[in-house]
């Protein structure tokens, strides 16, 4: 199996790479990403390294990555005619919620535009009677279910409304590869992501920010006066999920009309249990004062600043996934406090405190 990662420079993206070459050898993979300076690019090279050192471990598999723009359509296109790959996996986009009000440009560039770019690669891969793609899997985020007032989220819900151009973005890609499933009969699945976190992850997240910040003196602002909830969701627990949903496409089916039905699926990947953002943050103090981050004495309290909403926010996330679990067999189970622990640790050896 030839698989395209793009993304594979980003926190979700590297890990499964690691996770597929680890479990899944051999097998074929070519890993996309711009490696921009959204946010510190050592991190991102950090989990290159750590990839090759992977790969050379496993010389039954290929692994290649290639540096490149998802909005580089000439790229793109060029790298599916040469590669023919059996299934892509789109993680590359541009995130945050925040960022997305005060950058929009790079949100349609890589969100839309890249996306459109992928599922036009997709729709070719069939030219000439090729078998061609054979399951699109791609990152949408909880951010679509915008205030929703029900909970838990359940992708059954109606979610056009959302609060930021992020997840606009978001919901828009469902649009899009639902058209394209329907019309070119491309099996596709959107994941809705909920609030990732884990060693070598994002720096513009809560936990990591909050760290650095703690670190530094700093006092760190809490939302919503902490009145917000969070599906935190471990990193493992996600590219094990999407490492299931790889092998299994929705099936194509001809509908009644005697057209195809589109061979497409949105699930919810969240740990299903929203923790207040106050004893989140109860927990992650604990976690780096065991780690050795922060001394034992710390004065969390003289550090803490509870603030009113951000633009773009939203006051609870919360995924119901039956779904997942009904059609997987699989559902997140790691503990906030065991995933922050492994970041902590982390967070240590990384900064060599």
């Amino acid at each position: 199996m030839k698989i395209l990662i793009t993304g594979a420079a980003g926190f979700i993206g590297a890990n499964l790479v690691e996770r597929l070459l680890v479990t899944e050898s051999p097998i074929e993979l070519v890993g996309l990403d711009s490696v921009n300076d959204y946010y510190d690019v050592s991190i991102k090279e950090y989990r290159l390294d750590r990839l090759e050192k992977v790969a050379q471990a496993h010389p039954e598999s290929s692994w290649r990555f290639v540096k490149g723009n998802l909005a580089d359509k000439a790229l793109i296109d060029g790298l599916f005619q040469a590669e023919q790959f059996d299934v892509v996996v789109n993680l590359a986009a541009q995130a945050g919620v925040r960022y997305s009000i005060t950058n929009p440009d790079v949100y349609i560039e890589s969100n839309l535009i890249g996306f459109y770019n992928i599922l036009e690669a997709c729709r070719h891969s069939y030219d000439g009677g090729r078998e061609g793609v054979r399951h699109l899997v791609y990152a949408s985020s909880s951010s679509v279910y915008g205030s929703n007032k029900k909970v838990p989220y359940s992708t059954e819900d109606k979610v056009d409304n959302p609060v930021s151009l992020y997840a606009a973005t978001k919901k828009s890609n469902e649009l899009m590869a639902h058209a394209y499933s329907k019309l070119y009969n491309i099996p596709s699945t959107g994941l809705r992501f909920f609030t990732v976190y884990g060693p070598a992850g994002r720096p513009d997240m809560a936990y990591f920010g909050f760290t650095d910040k703690l670190r530094r003196g700093e006092k760190i602002r809490i939302f919503n006066y902490g009145n917000c909830k969070r599906d935190f969701t471990y990193v493992d627990d996600i590219v094990e999920g999407v490492q299931r949903i790889i092998h299994k496409a929705p099936a194509r089916k001809v509908g009644a009309d005697g057209l195809p039905e589109p061979p497409y699926a949105v699930y919810n990947i969240g740990n299903s249990s929203p923790e207040n953002l106050l004893d989140f943050v109860d927990i992650l103090q604990q976690e780096l004062i065991r780690a050795g981050v922060l001394p034992a004495d710390y004065d969390f309290e003289a550090h803490k600043e509870l603030v009113p909403m951000q633009p773009g926010d939203v006051p609870t996330t919360f995924a119901d996934t039956s779904a997942l679990e009904r059609d997987f067999g699989f559902k997140p189970h790691t503990s906030l406090r065991e995933g922050l622990r492994k970041f902590a640790e982390w967070y240590k050896t990384f900064y060599n405190i």
